[in-house]
């Protein structure tokens, strides 16, 4: 009994180490105005799926990875819609995205207690203690929504007034003019 329990292990351990790798490989290869057109690769230390529902539920360093997309949190939960993927809900102790938004360009990355990710609708929205970091600008709100196509963020809800959004704006940095070349000495 306890060989089984090994080997099962084994292959369990196995298995998740090649997703992993399949993703970061998937990750690096695909075009990146289609990250909506990849699959969803889910890294976990457990995970359940309940038929009935239609949810699976994933607990323990959970990485997921769509495209350039990747989001670690302590778990996520998926709800699917006629066997697709409509919504991941992550959560953790500040659960952390980020994503290329295209080639060549600096990293999107982001953090907060909950964040909804709708695959279809190319939308992350992130509550609760919720902060986004964009080449020059951070933002900080209870309430972030961030296109994944166009890395538009919104911050803040119109309902509430008492719900500030925070945002820094570093300024740009400054090129250096190039030094002057100096005659070498004893030329004229």
């Amino acid at each position: 009994m306890k060989q089984k329990k090994k080997t099962r292990d084994s292959v369990m351990r196995g298995s998740r180490c090649c997703l992993l790798l399949l993703a970061l490989y998937s990750a690096g290869a695909c075009a990146l105005e289609s990250d909506s057109d990849q699959p969803i690769i889910i890294d976990s230390d457990t995970a359940t799926y309940d038929d009935v529902k239609a949810i699976s539920t994933y607990t323990g360093n959970v990485i997921s990875i769509q495209g350039s997309i990747r989001v670690n949190s302590d778990k996520l939960v998926v709800y699917f819609v006629d066997g697709e993927a409509d919504k991941l809900v992550f959560t953790g102790n500040l659960a952390k995205f980020k994503q290329t938004p295209h080639e060549g360009a600096k990293d999107i990355v982001g953090e907060a207690l909950t964040g909804e990710h709708y695959p279809k609708k190319n939308l992350l929205i992130l509550i609760d203690k919720a902060t986004v970091w964009r080449e020059n600008g951070v933002y900080s709100s209870d309430f972030i929504e961030y296109d994944l196509k166009t890395s538009l963020v919104k911050a803040g809800e119109k309902e509430s007034t008492n719900k500030r959004v925070h945002v820094i704006l570093q300024p740009k940095e400054k090129e250096q003019p190039p030094v002057a070349e100096q005659p070498a000495k004893g030329s004229k």
